[in-house]
């Protein structure tokens, strides 16, 4: 093992000796960002024909970036006097999402959160990417001490670059490329399995809440498209008719700018949790916005949807504070009476009972889908008598927490995995370990 000296640089901590640092603007031919033409303008979009236009949505997941969701005329490249990046251009993304990179597989243009780096003869362009992985979390960290979690070309340039000897780069990434392709494997794996039994889950939830728990019963035919047959016994009930859905009518001048430390509690899509509500990532409002409407002041047992946003995400009110209200874009559903558990209700909005419903509702609609508030008090469900509510309750509560469990285990094995990745590019890029063979090309 060769002798290692103090780099300067906190992040990367100590290097080897014949290990040299950079800035990042001294590595590379060149780094520039790119725009946004005029979204209200039509002749800038073609996506069709157009040139690829890469967003952070078309990187940020992704590795290598084939396909963008966007496309954009030659009038709006000329319009932001874009330039056209080559595949195997390294991308870098510094606003929102920082500290991502992905490799262009197709030649493109990128927008304004996007940074197109082209290294020079110093540095492997795979390296260099292994190399700004291993940064991200410190980038992100410095980020936060700032009022906005951007970053800026500036910056990046003045980024600190290890350098060891170009060949020893190139065994890195190789060795790398392998190492993490294998793990990659692994975590793509366990997301499969993840998403097999999310879907297992909402199979066995749909399953009780439309057939109940005795296969043995009388079936009639519900005469409604996304329910099919049900028990004999069971009713077919407008959703309207069994609780009443209250909402914020609109934001009625309520801004973010109104959020204080301190006060009621304001309820919004981010604070869904697992089917609760994550009272500790709540805004604050003033009294006189908790006193607007009275018909949303929230207390326990109340069930929450989301109608804007991510739709659909459903939550039981427990634990609930003193003063809580909601933002214009979560609905909340309270019996008319006694006529339904609260918790089956939740298990059937979980269900694709409700979501088979929810797609036919959005047939043809390419915008942005909502839950509206006139619409959904037309769905139809499948009710049980109560008594049998609450043993199909009792059974899913006690199902879904086994599958529950073991999606937890999987998620766990992920995150592992993952900082386990992370781990190991840091190590190999810094020099804490070497790629065996690296030692010799120094002489």
């Amino acid at each position: 093992m060769s002798k290692m000296k103090c780099s300067k640089v906190e992040w990367i901590g100590e290097i080897p000796m014949e290990w040299n640092i950079n800035k990042l603007k001294n590595c590379a031919k060149g780094i520039s960002s790119g725009g946004t033409p005029d979204s209200s303008n039509i002749e800038y979009y073609d996506d069709i024909n157009g040139i690829p236009w890469v967003a952070i949505g078309d990187m940020s997941n992704n590795n290598i970036v084939k396909d963008t969701a966007k496309k954009i005329t030659k009038n709006g490249l000329k319009s932001k006097k874009l330039n056209i990046y080559p595949k195997e251009t390294l991308l870098y993304s510094i606003f929102a999402t920082i500290g991502k990179t992905s490799l262009l597989n197709i030649d493109a243009t990128i927008n304004q959160a996007i940074l197109a780096i082209i290294p020079n003869n110093l540095i492997n362009k795979i390296y260099l990417k292994y190399q700004l992985n291993a940064m991200e979390e410190y980038v992100i960290a410095d980020c936060s001490t700032n009022t906005q979690s951007n970053l800026n070309s500036t910056k990046v340039k003045n980024f600190i670059i290890v350098l060891p000897k170009i060949t020893e780069q190139k065994l890195i990434s190789n060795f790398l490329d392998k190492k993490v392709d294998k793990l990659d494997e692994v975590l793509n794996d366990l997301s499969r399995q993840i998403e097999i039994l999310n879907k297992y889950k909402k199979s066995i939830i749909t399953e009780k809440v439309i057939g109940g728990l005795n296969s043995k019963v009388k079936y009639k035919n519900s005469d409604v498209e996304w329910i099919g047959n049900i028990p004999e016994h069971w009713q077919v009930k407008l959703i309207k008719n069994i609780c009443n859905l209250k909402g914020r009518i609109g934001w009625e001048g309520l801004t973010k700018d109104e959020y204080i430390s301190e006060g009621p509690i304001l309820i919004t899509g981010i604070n869904f949790s697992n089917g609760n509500i994550d009272w500790d990532s709540c805004e604050h409002v003033s009294e006189w916005r908790f006193n607007q409407d009275k018909s949303i002041q929230i207390k326990n047992n109340d069930l929450l949807i989301t109608k804007d946003g991510t739709v659909g995400k459903v939550a039981l009110v427990s634990n609930c504070p003193n003063q809580v209200t909601l933002n214009s874009g979560v609905l909340l559903l309270r019996p008319i009476a006694n006529n339904y558990v609260g918790k089956y209700l939740y298990y059937v909005l979980l269900s694709n009972e409700f979501w088979h419903w929810f797609d036919i509702e959005n047939i043809g609609n390419t915008t942005i889908t909502h839950l509206y508030q006139n619409r959904f008090g037309k769905f139809k469900l499948a009710l049980p008598p109560i008594e049998e509510q609450k043993e199909i309750v009792e059974y899913l509560d006690k199902k879904c927490k086994q599958i529950d469990k073991i999606i937890e285990d999987k998620q766990k094995q992920i995150q592992n995995i993952e900082e386990y990745k992370k781990s190991v590019i840091y190590e190999y890029v810094t020099g804490k370990k070497r790629v065996e063979g690296a030692e010799e090309l120094y002489g």
